[in-house]
């Protein structure tokens, strides 16, 4: 397990996608082939069973087994962060738990969402969470309907355990953090490059660099207004829908994942992944996990 203050030094954490086989379970030796691909573009680290990945889908089972699984294989070449938090605070200790017994480097840990609580229950959550071990504390009020605002993420960053944030409400929050001494990751690919390079973030986690690593990894390095500007319609179209629906299909749509996917989540509709054609195809194949893209054939997608 790495010192909190090397995986500060992880600018590209990539919020990697849980593929399938065709039978819906898991697909262990696609997801070490899209790991390896990850790890040869320079990604300092990876979110297992994050949202992009589809934790939410998961049991507790294949989830940890999951975490347990890139820590055996990964862990002397990537920072692993398991996501091993919950709306319930029971099962995230227990979780937690689990996936730093098995080798982790760090947790990341959500609000409660649709129960919501109030601050200090808040706080209490978390703080009973760092008590374990690293963490990352992300906040995320389009999916969970509550901001985390500076008043309940300043003392918890006091915490020995506490590593940062991954923080989507914009430029503006993560300057005040990193202003602060406190560590922050954008949760927004979109504003990625100019947080890193205008707000002092310390990096993204991602869910473009799935699909586009060596271009991210460009993009963190240096600042590069070139770049960002030609990357920013196919970010959009990423988030056409919610994700990760878009970059299980564009995946899908380059060959590097199967048509294989788990509900409520469905492929794109016909005329969006014509646009993401264009999109990827735009750019060169060397640089698109999977290279060239086509619009997938119906008759081979699975749902489950």
């Amino acid at each position: 397990m790495r010192n909190i203050d090397t995986i500060k030094q992880a600018s590209l954490i990539t919020a990697i996608k849980t593929p399938y086989d065709l039978h819906g379970n898991i697909d262990l030796a696609g997801f070490d082939s899209l790991v390896e691909t990850q790890i040869a573009a320079g990604v300092d680290g990876i979110i297992v069973g994050g949202t992009t990945g589809e934790g939410q889908l998961m049991n507790w089972e294949e989830h940890l087994m999951l975490i347990a699984h890139s820590v055996n294989k990964f862990s002397d070449r990537l920072v692993i962060v398991g996501n091993t938090g919950s709306n319930n605070t029971r099962e995230a200790i227990k979780a937690t738990e689990y996936g730093f017994a098995s080798g982790m480097d760090a947790a990341l840990q959500i609000n409660p969402y649709y129960g919501r609580t109030s601050d200090a229950g808040l706080i209490e959550h978390f703080s009973r969470l760092l008590a374990i071990g690293p963490a990352f504390i992300y906040n995320v009020p389009g999916r969970t309907g509550q901001d985390l605002t500076p008043d309940i993420i300043e003392p918890l960053a006091k915490h020995v355990n506490f590593i940062g944030m991954k923080e989507c409400a914009g430029h503006e929050r993560i300057a005040y953090y990193e202003e602060r001494g406190i560590a922050c990751w954008s949760g927004n690919d979109d504003q990625a490059h100019d947080s890193r390079h205008l707000h002092q973030a310390h990096g993204v986690i991602s869910v473009t660099s799935n699909l586009v690593p060596q271009l991210f990894r460009s993009l963190m390095d240096n600042k590069n207004d070139e770049l960002n500007a030609q990357l920013q319609p196919l970010m959009n179209w990423l988030f056409c829908e919610p994700n990760p629906i878009a970059i299980n299909t564009a995946l899908a749509m380059t060959g590097a994942a199967l048509p294989v996917f788990r509900l409520p989540y469905v492929p794109l509709n016909e005329s969006q992944q014509k646009l993401g054609v264009e999109l990827i195809n735009s750019l060169s194949h060397e640089d698109v996990v999977g290279g060239t893209a086509t619009v997938i054939n119906p008759d081979e997608v699975k749902l489950y």
